[in-house]
């Protein structure tokens, strides 16, 4: 496993939660936003995650009629997965600003 899919594994379930957030997706339609970010992650990928976030209540999944084609499963937000994302922003925020220090050469703390 590369540093990078290693890296993106550890923070993928937040950036799911914060897409769904802003609007209730279809598997297919969340990898696509994944990756219009810049996020390469297939579909297979994923499905797994949006099963466990399920099962851990942080999502809701319901089968909506589709414009075109089968019904597709939509994905939303429930309210343990609102505090759940609220936590990841804040952790992330508490690694991302020593690690930028880090790598850009900021000012050490003595």
């Amino acid at each position: 496993m590369t540093i990078r899919s290693q890296l993106l594994k550890g923070i993928l379930e937040g950036c799911i939660l914060a897409v769904i957030e802003r609007q209730p997706v279809y598997g297919y339609e969340l990898s696509m936003k994944l990756q219009s970010y810049g996020l390469e992650v297939s579909e297979g990928s994923i499905y797994p995650i949006l099963l466990r976030l399920q099962k851990e209540k942080l999502i809701n999944g319901k089968m909506e009629k589709s414009p075109n084609g089968p019904n597709r499963k939509y994905y939303y937000l429930s309210e343990e997965g609102t505090v759940a994302l609220r936590d990841f922003q804040r952790h992330w925020e508490e690694l991302k600003v020593p690690v930028d220090l880090i790598l850009l050469g900021g000012v050490e703390n003595e």
